[in-house]
């Protein structure tokens, strides 16, 4: 029961059945079929396997003139539900490669989860991944930013895997890097607001790590002692939900936090 084409939703339902199939997965946590946990489908009735694999799967199959825009719409649609599925777990279903492996390799590093913390639940929901994705976005982008978020995320995206090779892939991972041991030793408190905190807000981390990331870009070397403008009335109003996604107030923070960083306000 090989899957040979690309899923748009359920892949992993799929896989599971393949799996199971080919005695690869073993039943557990049964509550109904209790008698059935730890079994193999080799354990089961001959009759079973054999009724088992007559199951009919109903699918729909798209033509090959459904591009990903197309596909990424069909997912979002076919998974609204009570709980309407993220932005990054959309992308993950509709948009995975190379380029998106990239990104949840780097969100996976130690250091991000010590200075980012993030509830089990947003983790879950690939909150990591989705911080992750918006550095080397708005690095990159920032100025150009319009007004959608999500539109500009995945244009990025987009734009950059028709060229992303592994020369790509080790600049920008040598500059996730360097940001993140600059933030350690210059934020006490990391991307969050104070000691303890157990959620990171997106609008700080964003301003903070692009911030110091241009601010590397131009001094490689840069030491800081002095970060007391983090209390300033000029960075809380930046950096609260007000118009936060606006262009004026995403160029505005970020290149706050790059100056205040290199001097020059």
């Amino acid at each position: 029961m090989p899957v040979l084409a690309p899923v748009v939703d359920g892949s992993q339902r799929l896989r599971t059945l393949v799996a199971f199939t080919e005695n690869k997965l073993k039943l557990s946590g049964l509550k109904k079929l209790t008698e059935l946990n730890d079994f193999f489908f080799r354990d089961l009735p001959s009759s079973r396997q054999r009724r088992f694999n007559r199951h009919t799967l109903r699918m729909i199959e798209l033509t090959e003139d459904a591009d990903e825009e197309v596909r990424r719409d069909i997912f979002e649609r076919i998974n609204t539900g009570s709980q309407r599925l993220t932005a990054m777990e959309v992308r993950w279903g509709a948009q995975d490669g190379e380029l998106l492996r990239f990104v949840r390799n780097c969100s996976k590093s130690p250091l991000f989860a010590k200075l980012a913390p993030l509830s089990e639940a947003a983790v879950r929901r690939r909150e990591r991944e989705e911080f992750t994705l918006r550095f080397f976005a708005y690095l990159q982008n920032y100025e150009k930013f319009d007004r959608m978020v999500v539109e500009f995320l995945n244009n990025y995206l987009e734009e950059l895997q028709s060229t992303f090779d592994s020369a790509i892939a080790e600049g920008m991972e040598r500059e996730w890097d360097r940001m993140l041991k600059f933030v350690e030793a210059t934020f006490q408190d990391g991307f969050a607001k104070g000691k303890g905190h157990t959620r990171t807000p997106r609008i700080r981390y964003e301003a903070l790590a692009v911030g110091s990331a241009l601010a590397l870009r131009e001094r490689p070397d840069l030491v800081i002692k002095d970060v007391s403008w983090l209390e300033s009335a000029e960075f809380q109003a930046l950096t609260t939900s007000d118009s936060s996604n606006s262009r004026p107030k995403i160029i505005k923070r970020i290149q706050f936090v790059r100056d205040k960083l290199l001097g020059s306000k």
